[in-house]
């Protein structure tokens, strides 16, 4: 048995663990590199993508899900394996991902053209996006599924976005059963719409995320209130507001709170846009997939079906009438991509920035060298498709909004297990932040960590990370002890009903020396239960 990182490590892009088996080879995440790693994903693979079986996929985000097309383009036709939510928006996601796939090797290939260079071919195309879906196997949460001869694994609810998963591990060679968990992206508690992370009570090796693993989140419910009061500002004063927001997630907490503040009278009647064929697309999906949401949510659809629409909302799927947002001069429009980098955003900031009046609310992370990044650290002009545009509006960053979960919550989760893992490997996390993040979970709980490198290889026999035992068997109660059931919960109903009386009873002399005969007996027999 053994455990490669090909990603996902000391980065939190390109998650990808690939474990080895006697039954087979399994992949957990398939992602791509992103940012200013991208070039990783031209890389040769170190392994032969027809020998993979299976895919057991945590969630649909590209850094988690998007080299699945990659590796059917390579010749990988084994089970891809996650929730129904999960593998509904991957379909979408993936098809979208290609897409600008082959956008960028066309416009690269126009710029070859012209310097006498060879064409440029995608990572993958529509094409090669599209061929992944038959091997989609949707599963429940909770459901266990067979995965490979000796290796069973389970899905239970990670509360990061739709569909996302915490992944239990079962592998069985010989007399050996070795659990592990990987927790994908944990989600935060009490967030909107989803459920908190489920907790795990026990595990051999455990595999868990570091994203922010090195600091605390501002309060939702503070940003909640931040992000009405600037739309009731803006109103005031005749302005605009652009939401920058990622297609999933983000984007129907965004809609779920306005929806939600227009119901309770808490903001003005306004036009709000959603300016995304993919988030429109995501939002959709989001409305048949109840069995992921919250009490909270479901309780507010008994009466609002519906709690990602309401009046005023304006779905706008075609690029022309998205150019027409440009001319309005109030309202609220909600675009990707979340940090500016393309879409549809960049022609609205470009028509929009140099007013006053406009209110730019950032409700996500934004990276070093993107043009969120440079608005959010206040830059005076930004150049945006080669034009120099004065940046004159109102610029709002919401620290509230998160879909992982921060440093106290990581601990909550790993705090619920009954019993340290034998190794914790600390993943998905910029390097500093993961260090940070093992070092507190040695110093708090007191666990085994280590963090590992791209590449690193790890043996998980018993030999290599210690003793691990196969738990016991439970035997099912055979049917014909039901009587003795009935005749000991008499025996003890009895007894409670003798208590009671002596309670309520007036005292009596005698009532002292057998209250201390009973104690003493109930001793001998809970301490001869104990001895069995």
């Amino acid at each position: 048995m053994r455990l490669t990182f090909l990603g996902g490590v000391q980065t939190v892009t390109g998650s990808c663990y690939l474990l080895d088996t006697k039954g087979g080879r399994v992949l957990i995440d398939c992602g791509m590199f992103q940012g200013h790693l991208e070039e990783r994903n031209w890389r040769p693979l170190s392994f032969d993508p027809k020998e993979i079986d299976a895919i057991l996929l945590t969630h649909a985000h590209i850094d988690h899900s998007g080299f699945i097309p990659r590796l059917v383009k390579l010749g990988f036709s084994g089970r891809i394996i996650a929730t129904k939510a999960t593998l509904d928006l991957c379909q979408i996601m993936l098809m979208d991902s290609a897409h600008l796939q082959e956008m960028e090797a066309q416009h690269l290939t126009k710029k070859n053209l012209r310097k006498g260079k060879a064409p440029v071919e995608p990572l993958y195309t529509m094409a090669d996006a599209a061929q992944a879906f038959p091997l989609f196997h949707p599963v429940k949460y909770g459901e266990e599924v067979n995965v490979v001869p000796g290796v069973k694994a389970t899905f239970v609810d990670a509360g990061h976005i739709l569909g996302s998963s915490i992944v239990k591990v079962q592998i069985q060679e010989e007399q050996e059963l070795l659990k592990l968990v990987f927790s994908g992206d944990l989600g935060r508690y009490h967030s909107l719409i989803l459920k908190n992370p489920t907790p795990i009570d026990n595990a051999h090796v455990l595999l868990v995320e570091s994203t922010y693993g090195n600091r605390l989140h501002k309060s939702l419910e503070a940003s909640e209130e931040e992000l009405i009061e600037i739309i009731k500002q803006a109103y005031r004063e005749k302005g605009k507001v652009l939401i920058p927001s990622f297609a999933v997630g983000r984007t129907q907490e965004v809609l779920y709170i306005l929806n939600k503040a227009y119901n309770e009278g808490r903001i003005p009647h306004i036009s709000v846009y959603l300016d995304s064929p993919l988030a429109i697309a995501a939002t959709e999906i989001f409305q048949h997939h109840p069995e992921c949401f919250d009490k909270e949510t479901l309780d507010l659809m008994k009466t609002d079906p519906y709690p990602f629409s309401f009046p005023g909302l304006k779905m706008v799927r075609s690029a022309e009438e998205s150019r027409v947002l440009n001319s309005i001069e109030e309202g609220v429009i909600i675009a990707g991509s979340g940090m500016c980098t393309g879409g549809r955003i960049k022609h609205h900031l470009k028509h929009s920035l140099w007013k006053s009046n406009t209110h730019i609310i950032f409700v996500g992370f934004q990276a070093k060298g993107t043009l969120g990044r440079r608005l959010v650290d206040g830059a005076s002009k930004v150049k945006i498709y080669g034009e120099e545009i004065e940046v004159r509006a109102q610029i709002h960053t919401l620290g509230g909004f998160s879909a992982h979960a921060d440093q106290e919550e990581l601990l909550y989760w790993l705090n619920q297990f009954e019993k340290p893992p034998l190794i914790t490997f600390v993943v998905h996390g910029e390097e500093e932040n993961s260090l940070i993040f093992s070092q507190k979970i040695q110093n708090t709980l007191g666990w085994k960590t280590h963090l590992p490198a791209l590449g690193e290889s790890v043996d998980l026999s018993p030999q290599a990370i210690g003793p691990f035992h196969p738990p016991k068997l439970e035997v099912p109660i055979p049917k014909d002890l039901g009587e003795e059931f009935q005749e000991l919960e008499g025996i003890l109903g009895h007894l409670q009903d003798k208590v009671e009386k002596w309670r309520q009873h007036p005292y009596q002399p005698t009532l002292r020396e057998r209250m201390a005969r009973l104690i003493r007996l109930l001793k001998r027999v809970e301490k001869e239960l104990e001895e069995k």
